[in-house]
This record gives C-alpha cells, sequence and structure tokens, in this order.
C-alpha cells in the first residue's frame, strides 16, 4: 500500500449524495471520481456546461456510478438555489456540498484593477457563501439531518500570502465561515470542516499560476520538507473520509494535507518576490493571452 492507492473500502459513500462545485476538472473531478467509485452519486457543477457533461460521459464510464451535469454560476444567488434544486430533484436529497470552485491568479497587488480582486472574491468567499446558505437554509427547514459542508480552504488562508491577495483574503472568510458555522449549526446536524491543501498541480490551475517555464524557475517541491507535490489520491482520501460516516465527530476543523510545506516558510508564493518588474509583464501577456484563448 502507498499514498497513491484508495483508502476507504468499497461502499463508504454508499448512499449519500454529494453537491461537487468546481467538479469538472482538476482536483473536483478527482474526488468526484473516488466518492462516485465508494458508490455515492454526485451531482458536478460549474459555468461550462460542456466540460461538466465530458466529464459526466467519462466518469461514469470509468466508475459505473451515477453522475449528474448541473450548469451553476456560484457567484449568484438565484442560479444556486435553482442548482440545489435541480440537484434534489435528480438525487432525491442531498447529503454533503463541497465548496470547490474557485479561482486565482499571481499578480503585484497594485496592479490588480478592483474588477479583477472583486473577480476573485466573488467567486471564492461570495459562492461558498451562497452554496452554503442556499443549502443550509433547505436542511434547517426541512428538519433534515446528518449533513456535511466540506471547504477546500489552502495553508495561506491563516498566515496570507503575497502576490495571491484577493486568495488569500477570500479563502480566510471561507475558514472563518466553515468554523463559525461549525459552532452555530451543529443543533441542526449539520458539520462543517475544511481542507487546506498544499501544492496539488492540475494542469490548468497551475499553468495560470505559474505559466511558462516560471513552474521550473520556482519548483515548488523545493519548498515542501517531504520534497514533493502531493498525489490527487492523497487528497481524495481525505475528502471522503471528510464526508463520511466516518468522520461523524470531526466537525470545525482545518485539515493541512501540505507535506509540511507551511511549517517550513509561510506565505505559499511569497517566493515570487524574486520576480523582476520586467518578467511581471511578461507573465501579465501569458495570462490574458490564455484567458482568452
Amino acid at each position: 500500500m502507498n499514498y497513491t492507492q484508495k483508502m476507504l473500502r468499497d461502499d463508504a459513500l454508499r448512499g449519500k449524495n454529494i453537491v461537487v462545485t468546481g467538479g469538472g476538472s482538476g482536483l473536483g473531478k478527482t474526488m468526484t471520481k473516488y466518492f462516485l467509485e465508494l458508490g455515492a452519486q454526485v451531482a458536478i457543477t460549474s459555468r461550462n456546461l460542456k466540460k461538466l457533461e465530458t466529464t459526466v460521459e467519462e466518469l461514469e464510464k470509468e466508475t459505473g456510478g451515477e453522475c449528474f451535469a448541473i450548469q451553476c454560476d456560484v457567484r449568484n444567488y438565484d442560479e444556486v438555489e435553482k442548482m440545489r434544486d435541480e440537484a434534489i430533484s435528480k438525487m432525491g436529497s442531498v447529503d454533503v456540498l463541497l465548496n470547490n470552485a474557485a479561482g486565482n491568479f499571481i499578480s503585484p497587488t497594485e496592479r490588480l484593477s478592483s474588477n479583477a480582486f472583486d473577480t476573485i472574491i466573488d467567486i471564492v468567499l461570495k459562492g461558498t457563501k451562497n452554496c452554503t446558505l442556499a443549502f443550509g437554509k433547505h436542511w434547517i427547514d426541512q428538519k433534515e439531518n446528518n449533513k456535511t459542508v466540506l471547504n477546500i480552504v489552502t495553508t495561506y488562508a491563516w498566515t496570507g500570502s503575497a502576490y495571491v491577495v484577493p486568495s488569500a483574503t477570500a479563502k480566510a472568510g471561507v475558514l472563518a465561515m466553515t468554523r463559525s458555522l461549525a459552532v452555530e449549526w451543529a443543533k441542526y446536524g449539520i458539520r462543517f470542516n475544511a481542507i487546506a491543501p498544499g501544492p496539488f498541480p492540475t494542469k490548468g490551475a497551475w499553468d495560470r499560476l505559474l505559466p511558462g517555464d516560471l513552474k521550473d524557475k520556482f519548483d515548488l517541491a523545493k519548498k515542501v520538507p517531504l520534497q514533493r507535490v502531493g498525489e490527487h489520491q492523497e487528497l481524495a482520501n481525505l475528502a471522503a473520509y471528510l464526508v463520511s460516516d466516518f468522520s461523524t465527530y470531526v466537525n470545525g476543523e482545518v485539515i493541512t494535507i501540505d507535506g509540511g510545506e507551511w511549517l517550513k516558510g509561510a506565505g505559499q508564493f511569497n517566493l515570487l518576490e524574486a520576480i523582476p518588474e520586467e518578467l511581471w509583464d511578461q507573465l501579465e501577456q501569458m495570462i490574458k493571452a490564455k484567458k482568452n484563448a
């Protein structure tokens, strides 16, 4: 056995109905796949319906599980309520909300427009708030219990980090919401926990964060005491445990999974201080080109 293998028994999530925001790609897709393998029904959401439908087709073929694609912009509360109702219609109920949808980019803060800052806040903090309120209010009104909200934060949610200030600000808010509601809504039978991943590279996200040859110049594995980045299955294993009934006494916790990175040096992107001004100009052009592609 090793850390790339599956942790829980095959039926560990049988009977669970799960909604994963940002589930069409990256870590959201990896976690969704493992939930399906463990017997759960999963609805995945994002703005890109075509990508969701492709992911659903792929995951159902690979796992034999039942997965649903629901288009939703988490920044819009009305869309979130509609997504919630559609998920309940398709699966009968929802037991778990995994707030995974996120956005991020690296930039000196003085180069950011107010709109660019708002974009990240709206997806990460406002989106998580919208989903949490929509599902939480429904569960409370319907007197449903044994529900779980799992939020994906980051290690710099409590330390902050230069060059990703909108993300750090938004994730810190999500962290505070997780801990606050873990206490306030426990009486309704709703648990709140969070995962703070270190470097778990995904092609889409990390190409945007560290475009071009920047990944080679700033090798994040060198910042990790274990001298490696995370394997996606490791994160999926932890997420599956936290949404399963094996973890029903875990509430209000934020579990770091980063190989000791944040203990070695706080602020995941502080090392970007070494980037000269002219390289920031080049990076901005690369990021804009990717965005418009």
